[in-house]
């Protein structure tokens, strides 16, 4: 199979071209790849995932009509998306007269920012040699420090949530502000400390080389299963996700941070919520899954062929689409924590429990690194 897929024709577009013509294309196909034909679509389709899954949890029909426009297949209901998106656009956007306008119309459009800009150091395939040509990187920025990035860019996430409570000036999206301000910061914190044991093995910051590094032994999940589960229950905090939607509690707290909201800024919020589960994900595929790495030999390697890049790729969505499966089941199967339930857990539990892994993987690598 391996043999097959390293026989497909190169890039076309590659042959002949200076490298720095090469470079500038690669980097321009790459972001077309991550962001708008992968990472978009994914947004939009985990929706109806996401409705799906909890009518089958629910033993309900779910959205199963809505299929090509015009006609009369139905498509089981693939073409939800596409009316959710019509639907949200036409809606009259409605701006109270109480709100901080500028704050207002600026904190959804934040809501995605994070999420799309983490994506830019996430590597989805492994080096692309198309022929004869110059080798490129499947990652649009492979930063030597891509992990402190991811955190410094995904830190400010919680500013659109922030400034919608604070813009809204009313009590509910203001708590609902409060709240995501307190949780993400304390997670955070957890999330942080989860990932230093990775790369006091890997001995990298560069996210490539957890990769690389995975692709040559056992994946890290099997080596750090504590910095995993850690890591994934400080993700599903910083995503707002059930059982740590505290922000919107809708049963407390009507909606939130975005009771205020409608039409496209509405959207906005669950795109960006949507996006975030996409990021966090990538990075759990690439920490602790081994990327675009299978245990098996061959498809490993550097591609010299669209077909092995496309393989490659398709590995690490695989991967991709299992937590993202996990993150809508977790939210149909598990009720909602309690605030203070949520911040003893992040603070009194998290924070020593990723502390303690710290010092005892550092303890490990003094006593079997030969000196």
């Amino acid at each position: 199979m391996v043999e097959w897929i390293n026989s497909l024709p190169p890039v076309m577009w590659a042959a002949g071209l200076p490298a720095s013509e090469q470079f500038a294309i690669f980097s321009l196909l790459k972001i077309v790849i991550a962001i708008f034909a992968v990472v978009m679509p994914m947004v939009a389709y985990s929706v109806i995932a996401e409705r799906r899954i909890s009518a089958w949890i629910q033993d309900r029909v779910g959205p199963n009509r809505v299929g090509i426009p015009f006609t009369k297949i139905h498509l089981w209901g693939l073409g939800q998306p596409m009316a959710d998106g019509v639907k949200s656009i036409l809606k009259e956007d409605f701006t109270p007269a109480h709100v901080r306008k500028i704050y207002f119309w600026l904190a959804p459009a934040i809501a995605m920012i994070p999420a799309l800009m983490t994506l830019a150091v996430i590597p989805f395939g492994n080096t692309v040699t198309p022929g004869s040509g110059e080798a490129n990187k499947a990652v649009i920025a492979d930063l030597n420090v891509g992990i402190l990035y991811t955190f410094g860019i995904v830190s400010l996430s919680v500013y659109s949530i922030v400034l919608a409570g604070y813009a809204s000036n009313s009590k509910y999206p203001f708590l609902g502000g409060i709240r995501s301000s307190a949780q993400m910061i304390s997670y955070e914190i957890a999330m942080g400390m989860s990932i230093i044991p990775v790369f006091m093995l890997v001995g990298e910051l560069n996210l490539t080389k957890v990769v690389e590094y995975q692709a040559n032994g056992a994946w890290i999940v099997f080596k750090q299963p504590i910095a995993f589960i850690v890591f994934l229950i400080a993700a599903f905090a910083e995503t707002n996700r059930l059982p740590f939607d505290m922000p919107e509690s809708e049963s407390e707290l009507v909606g939130g941070y975005n009771t205020e909201y409608s039409s496209m800024k509405f959207a906005m919020f669950f795109m960006g919520e949507y996006a975030a589960m996409i990021a966090v994900s990538a990075m759990m595929v690439v920490l602790f899954l081994g990327g675009w790495t299978l245990p098996f030999a061959g498809l490993n390697e550097s591609a010299d062929s669209l077909g092995m890049g496309l393989i490659q790729l398709g590995i690490f969505i695989s991967k991709l689409l299992l937590f993202m499966g996990l993150f809508i089941w977790i939210r149909w199967m598990l009720p909602r924590f309690r605030y203070d339930r949520l911040m003893d857990v992040g603070w009194k539990r998290f924070v020593p429990l990723a502390l303690a892994n710290i010092v005892v993987t550092a303890i490990y690598l003094y006593l079997t690194i030969p000196k």
